[in-house]
């Protein structure tokens, strides 16, 4: 037997991929997507459904080693991909091969187009969305409405059948932390004044030592463009649901490429380590001291066994436009919590205060 040409071999790639890629159901025929309600692949138009199959021996959720990142960063996210720019808000977001962008799913804007630049670190852990789009809808409508100030007209224009399921990117950070600390213990004491009164006296003292902690899944939101967004007020996610990285969980759903780097993520967690660390140290020092106080608290601390873990969370993703003003809105994947900023009626606000002083001036005159 010959062996295969260039051309033979391309295309026996092209038909291997083409089978997770379509995700056609044996069925029909039809296209097949994840369903969050019941964790399987289905079929919206005979109504098949099958397992997701179990990830090979070796290929579980793994911490990476930050410092031997660079080296060895894999691009390959298991099968053909696209990746789509937004041109009014700058998402960049990653989609099948065979499945259409024609709208930007964080600011509802047509204006997408294909990126130019692909590479980027496949993710190697996902929280599967567990919440329909319907259960998201309706998570959305009652918080709405809850929005006292919020304007007629712009709760006219929120339209929950929007929602987009999108996976977000986030870093994770593992680090076993050594810290030398100095700090000031006080301990409060009952001093009786002239008068008979008393007065709370504090006496400090100096202490000092060596304080070793492990920090465990510290998150970093891997997006600059959803700071501000509402994404970080649905949270927060369970990384308890955490399952390898399967491109068939992603069937039907975008997921957002990063926009912080690695190492830039890494700079962030240590803003947030350094907080958290500064708040043990000091229940520390307290249990330790057996003081009332902490004061003047310095440390300076080494990281060593740093691991990182590249992940995706689920969110349906809405947004809306009033007066020329685009609002964004997430509903957790997970929980259904809701998280946005509404925008606020100035008159709503202005009746409210003037139907507040009323209620105030008829109550004194009915109480007087």
């Amino acid at each position: 037997m010959s062996e295969p040409t260039e051309k033979q071999e391309e295309q026996y790639y092209s038909e291997t991929t083409e089978d997770i890629t379509n995700k056609k159901c044996p069925q029909c025929g039809a296209t097949i997507t994840f369903d969050p309600a019941s964790g399987k692949l289905h079929c919206d138009y005979c109504g098949y459904e099958c397992e997701l199959p179990n990830p090979d021996d070796g290929s579980g959720i793994c911490e990476m080693d930050f410092n031997a990142a660079l080296n060895r960063e894999s691009y390959n996210w298991g099968e053909q991909k696209k990746t789509v720019e937004c041109k009014q808000c700058g998402a960049v977001t990653i989609y099948d091969a065979l499945e259409t962008a024609a709208v930007c799913p964080f600011c509802g804007s047509t204006s997408v187009m294909p990126a130019t630049h692909n590479d980027t670190i496949a993710p190697g852990a996902v929280c599967p969305f567990s919440i329909p789009k319907e259960t998201a809808s309706e998570s959305f409508t009652k918080w709405l409405k809850k929005k006292w100030f919020a304007p007629r007209k712009a709760k006219k224009n929120a339209c929950p059948e929007s929602f987009q399921g999108v996976y977000l990117p986030y870093w994770t950070f593992d680090a076993q932390t050594t810290s030398n600390f100095t700090a000031r213990a006080g301990y409060d004491r009952k001093v009786r004044k002239k008068d008979g009164s008393y007065e709370t006296v504090t006496d400090w003292k100096r202490v000092s030592g060596v304080f070793q902690d492990f920090i465990d899944d510290e998150m970093v939101m891997a997006s600059k463009r959803l700071d501000k967004s509402g994404v970080k007020d649905c949270g927060p996610f369970k990384l308890s649901k955490l399952v390898p990285y399967s491109p068939q969980i992603l069937a039907g759903f975008a997921a957002e490429r990063y926009s912080i780097g690695l190492s830039e993520g890494w700079k962030m967690a240590q803003d947030f380590i350094r907080l958290k660390l500064k708040r043990r140290m000091e229940s520390y020092i307290k249990s330790k001291w057996r003081c009332n106080q902490v004061s003047g608290l310095n440390f300076s601390t080494l990281y060593s066994n740093i691991t990182y873990k590249y992940i995706l969370v689920p969110a349906w993703i809405s947004s809306f436009k009033y007066k020329n003003k685009n609002y964004q809105f997430a509903v957790n994947g997970q929980t259904g919590k809701v998280g946005g900023k509404a925008p606020v009626s100035a008159f709503r606000v202005i009746l409210a205060v003037l139907l507040g002083i009323g209620a105030c001036v008829g109550l004194y005159y009915l109480l007087r």
